[in-house]
């Protein structure tokens, strides 16, 4: 099914994939890729949940466009373990032009496919997706 905005489809894994990140945790995030060839968004790379954020930021590439999911941990003040799902829209300022239009225009259906996010995080460059800005945003 494609997006009517920009003609994006959706691959299945996408779907399956973050619905084991959610309820089974087998997955520490989740990076997604368009293949602008088959117009569609699919999976680029999995972590593994015993992958932290160091492992998440290494995998956005510099210079393009990706969405990402990221299971974030912490600890709340009354010494609780928690979690939440962010959506991480990742558009860097020295991406293509082109790139970052189909991004946009693609996110809030791709988002819409992803029952569960918690929080979204747009993001530019990586001061704006800092391990600060995950645990300010998750509380």
């Amino acid at each position: 099914m494609a997006n009517a905005a920009s003609g994006m489809a959706v691959h299945d894994d996408c779907k399956l994939k973050f619905m084991e990140l959610k309820a089974k945790r087998t997955h520490r995030f989740i990076i997604y890729k368009i293949e602008e060839a088959q117009k569609q968004v699919i999976v680029e790379k999995l972590g593994e949940p015993s992958q932290g954020y160091e492992d998440f930021a290494a995998c956005l590439p510099a210079n393009e466009s990706r969405y990402a999911v990221y299971d974030f941990e912490f600890i709340t003040e009354g010494n609780v373990p928690k979690s939440r799902i962010f959506f991480i829209a990742w558009s860097p300022d020295t991406g293509r032009v082109r790139s970052k239009m189909i991004y946009a225009s693609s996110k809030d259906r791709f988002k819409r496919e992803l029952d569960g996010i918690q929080i979204e995080l747009q993001a530019t460059d990586p001061t704006e997706i800092g391990l600060d800005v995950f645990k300010s945003r998750a509380n």
